[in-house]
């Protein structure tokens, strides 16, 4: 798929978001692991783009205050294509 956007463009313009926020909000790597109860290990890699949980993520979006827009955006996603569940 040429011209598309790739899973790894993805996790590293999560990691500039979370960096520039971080920065935006006067936070070390440091600072934000100890608010989050996680070591500045994890802040690099998710800043890095490398492999985080979704835990980590979430913990992070929600800091952020972006919690209430990811699920906004999912849940407008899942009702505007109407599918039946099959369970």
């Amino acid at each position: 798929m040429l011209g598309s956007i790739n899973i790894k463009d993805v996790k590293l313009k999560i990691g500039d978001w979370c960096k520039q926020k971080r920065l935006l909000f006067g936070l070390s790597q440091y600072e934000l692991a100890q608010v989050l109860d996680m070591s500045r290990l994890t802040i690099r890699k998710l800043e890095e783009g490398k492999n985080v949980t979704l835990d980590t993520l979430l913990k992070v979006v929600n800091h952020f205050d972006m919690l209430d827009n990811v699920y906004k955006i999912i849940d407008t996603d899942i009702s505007s294509n109407n599918i039946n569940s099959l369970y």
